[in-house]
């Protein structure tokens, strides 16, 4: 993976700070972020999406989804398995997870649901009226 040098951005750009941070972060965190549980993120129309994250073996009470100041983070903690079980092969992993996305502006988590073990966030934008264009009406002098 290459590195990038974002400086000069900091340096000529008044006002996308926080671009160049999340930008930053984002070239390093895709190097440390692990690969588990894997998930899928779907454009579903222009202003609603869709995170489908595989968490087969997790329940209800074993997943938390918590959406604060632009982000979203979903949280697997598996219980204990009380019992002496004996693997010969052991290839469902069943190790607690904490997975971070970055939310833009105005992007809400709508719902949640756990189906068949793939767990379905839902998200939409929802721009403000203040932002939203509106049409100027022209008034003629007659």
């Amino acid at each position: 993976m290459r590195d990038f040098d974002l400086s000069p951005l900091y340096r000529s750009a008044i006002g996308f700070d926080r671009l160049a941070s999340m930008l930053d972060n984002a070239t390093r965190n895709e190097q440390s972020q692990p690969a588990y549980p894997p998930y899928n993120i779907e454009l579903i129309d222009d202003n609603r999406y869709r995170i489908t994250m595989a968490v087969a073996g997790f329940g209800n009470d074993e997943l938390s989804i918590q959406s604060e100041q632009g982000m979203l983070v979903i949280v697997g903690k598996k219980q204990q398995e009380n019992g002496d079980r004996k693997y010969l092969y052991q290839g469902i992993a069943a190790r607690s997870f904490e997975r971070r996305f970055q939310l833009a502006d105005h992007v809400k988590v709508v719902r949640a649901s756990l189906d068949n073990g793939l767990l379905h966030v839902d998200l939409e934008r929802e721009i403000p009226e203040a932002m939203k264009p509106r049409v100027i009406e022209i008034e003629g002098i007659n």
